[in-house]
């Protein structure tokens, strides 16, 4: 019999892994969707249903480029089919033990996916949520917008919210996402106290924005930052003003003037013409807008803005800027947590190189380990790589479960503090490095 669980809106049907030991609910709404009136509007509650619905397969993904063109990431991770496009895409997905209850306040870990703002979603082959089963951890991934149909801004706009503000709504998603999980995470057998967020890349930069915002604060425990966050990490996010001279350009290429005739273009129309105006930058990205993120996410961070929770932070040897810039700007954000006076950070830098070609370790490689997903993957693996996957995923699990990613059998991972600024290498060799 497929599990059925009851959420706030209604009943959930799911079903079991194969060998036994999660139970898994993919497409679950968590808002209404963003279509007509709502497109560029902030999320809405789902309307309640009746009777369980099927959760046992993945929603589509918000409009965006063909994955499976895009070079070296279409072999790694989008050589088989993934979802259809649709403006209905706030979805996300669950994994929870089989043998869990309501009652047994489990750790949860929400997974933000990267892919620049673009493009990707949280049903990609990589992710999968049967490892943190198995160790006691619930994984929920998450769909958001992204291109203009999560960033764009409009001054049209800021009429529609009491906070005169528009634009941010892929982050006002995902925060949304988190209030879902906080009301509803119990009947999965999770505690809605005990959330890490997590994410790599533009998901990394997603987490850094909810960590700097006061709409957050008292929603979680700890966040994961990989590949995307520290301290002056990357080129710092667009004001108001460039956000609006994006979407003004955006308006003026599609040759419309009004908010209610760009709600009216098709999807697939808007979908190009948002790469087609945004040139060689990361046009469509969260913005300072004085309310979701009142200002730069590196101020917000220096001035002891962002919440008081455990940290876990690092990236790749080949990742963006040659792999220094990433691990400079972690270990800033480390230093940065120290002069704060707040809990060390946990650093660490992966460096294992990938085997079956010259790409080494790259943006994104590290995340066949974590989630345990090598086997979905055309790589000759070694068996250090096998040894690598359990050993960073316990890591992962521990800190979710404990702010702490020790445990039992593992290499010591000492914090970062002022007698120890080495970050944890993670490679054949997992060790601290000397």
């Amino acid at each position: 019999m497929k599990p059925i669980i009851t959420t706030k809106q209604g009943a959930v049907q799911g079903t079991l892994s194969q060998d036994g030991k999660a139970l898994i609910f993919r497409g679950v709404p968590y808002a209404q969707p963003p279509v007509g009136s709502l497109r560029f509007a902030r999320p809405q509650e789902h309307e309640p249903w009746e009777g369980p619905r099927d959760c046992t397969q993945f929603s589509p993904r918000c409009p965006q480029c063909d994955l499976t063109a895009m070079d070296f990431y279409s072999k790694e991770f989008y050589d088989e089919m993934v979802p259809p496009e649709d403006e209905d895409c706030l979805y996300l997905n669950v994994w929870t033990p089989a043998d869990a209850q309501p009652g047994s306040k489990l750790p949860v870990l929400f997974w933000i996916h990267g892919g620049a703002f673009m493009h990707g979603c949280g049903s990609e082959k990589e992710f999968d949520g049967e490892g943190m089963a198995r160790k006691g951890v619930i994984l929920v991934t998450v769909n958001y917008r992204v291109n203009v149909f999560g960033f764009f801004a409009h001054p049209d706009l800021e009429a529609e919210t009491p906070e005169h503000v528009s634009g941010n709504y892929g982050i006002l998603d995902q925060l949304f996402a988190l209030k879902w999980v906080r009301e509803n995470i119990a009947a999965f057998g999770g505690d809605p106290d005990k959330v890490t967020i997590a994410g790599q890349s533009a998901g990394c930069m997603s987490v850094q924005t909810i960590i700097s915002s006061p709409l957050t604060k008292g929603m979680l425990r700890g966040a994961i930052l990989q590949s995307g966050g520290g301290l002056y990490a990357m080129k710092k996010c667009p004001t108001k003003e460039e956000i609006t001279q994006t979407s003004q350009k955006l308006m003026e290429h599609l040759g419309v003037s009004t908010i209610e005739e760009l709600r009216a273009v098709p999807a697939g129309q808007l979908r190009d013409a948002a790469y087609a105006v945004q040139g060689q930058d990361l046009s469509w990205r969260p913005h300072v807008d004085g309310w979701l993120l009142p200002a730069h996410a590196d101020a917000q961070a220096e001035a002891g803005k962002i919440h008081d929770i455990a940290y876990l932070i690092g990236s790749t040897a080949k990742d963006i800027g040659d792999g220094l810039l990433l691990q400079e700007a972690g270990a800033r954000w480390c230093e940065n947590l120290l002069k704060l006076g707040r809990k060390p950070g946990y650093f660490y830098f992966f460096t294992r190189s990938l085997p079956g070609d010259d790409a080494g370790a790259f943006h994104s490689c590290e995340l066949w380990y974590e989630f345990e997903t090598m086997n979905r993957c055309w790589r000759p693996w070694e068996d250090c790589d096998w040894e690598l996957s359990q050993t960073m995923s316990s890591y992962w699990a521990n800190f979710v479960k404990n702010g702490d990613p020790n445990g039992p059998g593992l290499p010591e991972w000492k914090a970062y503090t002022g007698e120890n600024t080495q970050p944890m290498v993670l490679a054949e060799q997992v060790g601290m490095k000397a």
